[in-house]
């Protein structure tokens, strides 16, 4: 079996604020195999983008701070490297899109200019090279008029053809690691089908291990192989697409696919969670999940249940996941 693409081991990072100590990522441990899609989910703020940023090496220094942990890419560790290694890295081995095109892409210079960026800083090619592989790649995400849109500014084009072009950036170097944040954030259902289907034909056809951050439990029904649930910084569920939603077993789980409106069965309210997800700088003590559990007991409200295995690649952090 190949080694993963991507290892991350007991990954720790925190963000030394004024107002105290925020462990934004808590400990999280999980992997990805090459051609493979793992979703990372769970609300705003349980740490999805912070652990994406560690991984990439973006996390803002400061206040910022890796406490420890390994990130395996290819079995190479990123943690102990230097801000200049990093940049290195970034583009060539791995890549990230990022969930506003706008704000990405520089407003001043022309898409053509950010796209052969790319791969001048990365790969020994001459301007005319790297100009005809950038249209090529404008072509290959389906961007039409791709010469043309070379010259064309961030503002002249559709949100949707901006995260096209995001994408185009992000793998004119063939990465092994492809990095995907909320990618169809603000955009039209149409379009955000249309960009779903093309990660999907790209991951098969450069054989890239793809993680896919989102809330959106259709979108990770449609395009994950593995799923990874995230609840105040820490990992609390595991599982392959199939068993997530047939078979949940940690509550906040059950709670987030229990969101999903059925529209065959008549109901006339949505399930809720009740309560928002805490304040990092004041955990609650145990689980971190209890003050909105409904089947929460004294154990849960004391002592921090570990990521445990329940069967073969799925594992849940929850004191009643094997009841």
């Amino acid at each position: 079996m190949a080694d993963p693409v991507l290892d991350v081991r007991d990954l720790h990072v925190a963000l030394h604020t004024r107002r105290g100590v925020i462990h934004a990522v808590d400990h999280v441990s999980l992997h990805i195999d090459p051609g493979e899609t793992l979703a990372l989910v769970g609300e705003s703020g349980c740490g999805k983008t912070m652990t994406a940023l560690s991984v990439i090496g973006l996390v803002p220094k400061p206040p910022g701070v890796i406490e420890g942990g390994q990130v395996l890419l290819g079995g190479d560790d990123l943690v102990p490297k230097s801000d200049e290694e990093m940049r290195r890295l970034r583009g060539d081995r791995m890549a990230m899109v990022f969930q506003e095109p706008m704000t990405s892409l520089d407003p001043v210079f022309t898409i053509g200019a950010q796209l052969m960026e790319t791969l001048l800083a990365h790969r020994a090619i001459s301007r005319a090279d790297a100009h005809a592989q950038s249209v090529a790649m404008l072509k290959r995400v389906q961007i039409p008029e791709a010469e043309r849109r070379m010259d064309n500014y961030p503002h002249e084009l559709s949100g949707g053809m901006r995260q096209r072009v995001m994408i185009a950036i992000a793998l004119l170097c063939r990465p092994d690691l492809l990095i995907a944040d909320e990618p169809t954030t603000a955009l039209d259902v149409t379009t955000q089908a249309q960009i779903l289907e093309l990660l999907r034909e790209l991951r098969g056809e450069f054989g890239m291990a793809l993680l896919l951050i989102t809330h959106a439990l259709g979108v990770v029904a449609e395009m994950a192989d593995r799923v990874a649930v995230m609840y105040a910084g820490r990992v609390v569920e595991t599982a392959g697409v199939e068993e997530i939603f047939a078979n949940p077993r940690h509550p906040y789980t059950k709670g987030l696919l229990a969101s999903i409106p059925d529209l065959a069965d008549g109901q006339e309210r949505l399930a809720t969670i009740p309560g928002t997800v805490p304040n990092l700088l004041h955990k609650p003590p145990g689980c971190c999940f209890w003050p909105r559990c409904p089947i929460a007991e004294a154990r849960c409200r004391a002592q921090e249940p570990a990521l445990a295995e329940l069967a073969p690649g799925h594992q849940a952090a929850c004191w009643k996941a094997s009841a």
